[in-house]
């Protein structure tokens, strides 16, 4: 999870890195990889299927939440920390970029998995 904290925040660092067409998902992609991996942390005995359908649903459940736009919330949006969890607006590409984060993170987990055994 920390690793995909360190990850995200280096994807916003070092973007003019990335190729901009990759650089436009992969903070997304690995939010949402961080979401499973969260989730891993918090129930370690949930099957990998129950994780991945957890973190795609939270993730899809933030990204619908950004069709809702009062002040209120808006205002929370505008911090830092408000605009990394609950994002600005609402994108397709995002609910895509989510579920290829989670299919990472799912495959990560897996792999870590299969190794240990």
């Amino acid at each position: 999870m920390l690793l995909s904290i360190g990850l995200g925040l280096a994807s916003r660092r070092y973007g003019n890195f990335i190729p901009a067409a990759i650089n436009m998902y992969l903070g997304d992609a690995i939010w949402s990889m961080m979401v499973y991996f969260g989730i891993r942390c918090i129930q370690p005995k949930y099957k990998m299927i129950t994780t991945s359908i957890l973190a795609l649903s939270f993730s899809f459940a933030i990204e619908i939440s950004q069709l809702y736009q009062a002040s209120w919330i808006n205002e929370i949006r505008q911090t830092v920390l408000g605009g990394l969890i609950l994002g600005f607006g609402f994108l397709w590409s995002d609910i895509i970029a989510y579920s290829i984060g989670v299919g990472l993170g799912l495959s990560c987990d897996y792999l870590i998995n299969r190794i240990n055994k």
